[in-house]
């Protein structure tokens, strides 16, 4: 399956709503802090949502709720990989993204057969404390060199403006989320990552 080249990440069911009607067809539901109980409902009617906007949903980190959602996609970060059932994972038939930051996290992710490789943050970004202050495009285009035909994911301090350069460095999808989600017009934003990554 080819994935979208535009990936947006999000925290909250809502926004789900308002950006697959304009067609993103490619999402991750990242939502760090909540109780099992309640997340679980959410990543079900997320996984509706998405099958009936044909787009592709990625469950972070959560993958036993992914599984009985009956979720195709799982994106795990490094810290998930120690605790997660990678067995488990693969037996249910989900699909595997893996965050990486430096090459012995590479490393790590190739030995797993993933189906996609996130490198970040390409840019400094506000989203999360990182000890990794930027990857840079150079980056981009040597993981691109060690990832071959995996897709490769540049994430972090993404915007349209700066998304033809991460393409012409070797990344296959665009990952953005404060380049939408603190803007005050969020979907015309939406439409410029769509106009731009199609």
């Amino acid at each position: 399956m080819i994935l979208d080249r535009f990936y947006p990440i999000f925290d909250s069911l809502d926004w789900l709503h308002r950006t697959l009607p304009l067609g993103v067809k490619l999402v991750q539901l990242r939502i760090k802090e909540m109780p099992e109980a309640e997340l679980r409902p959410l990543v079900e009617q997320a996984q509706t949502l998405c099958c009936s906007h044909d787009a592709v949903l990625v469950v972070n980190d959560h993958w036993r709720i992914a599984i009985d959602a009956g979720c195709d996609w799982i994106h795990l970060g490094q810290e998930d990989l120690d605790t997660a059932d990678l067995p488990a994972i693969r037996r249910a038939g989900l699909k595997l993204g893996i965050s990486t930051h430096d090459y012995a996290e590479l490393d790590r992710a190739l030995s797993l057969a993933p189906d996609y490789v996130a490198l970040g943050p390409v840019y400094p970004t506000i989203l999360k404390k990182m000890r990794w202050h930027r990857q840079g495009l150079p980056r981009v285009a040597e993981w691109k060199r060690l990832v071959g035909d995996i897709p490769l994911v540049a994430i972090g301090g993404m915007s349209v403006e700066r998304a033809a350069g991460a393409f012409e460095a070797g990344a296959d999808i665009v990952a953005a989320v404060t380049d939408i989600t603190l803007r005050d017009d969020p979907e015309a934003r939406v439409r410029a990552w769509l106009e731009t990554t199609r």
